[in-house]
């Protein structure tokens, strides 16, 4: 799947961070999320998991996006 291919719920590049490095949450076509944060390293999560840590208000932006 590519970035094209999915529906961008935050962030608009216009804020101090660029255009694909702030944290953000995505839609697929298939009604699942994706979450791009900084990678944390709070515990081990399993083999083909990662951690993301991502601000209160990015996931608050997500959900008016949806309309939530």
């Amino acid at each position: 799947m590519s970035r094209e291919e999915l529906t961008r719920l935050t962030g608009n590049g216009n804020g101090t961070c660029g255009k694909d490095d702030c944290p953000n949450v995505y839609r697929t076509a298939a009604g699942s999320f994706l979450v791009q944060g900084d990678v944390s390293h709070a515990f081990k999560a399993p083999d083909g998991e990662g951690l993301v840590e991502i601000p209160e208000e990015t996931l608050r932006e997500a959900v008016r996006a949806l309309g939530w």
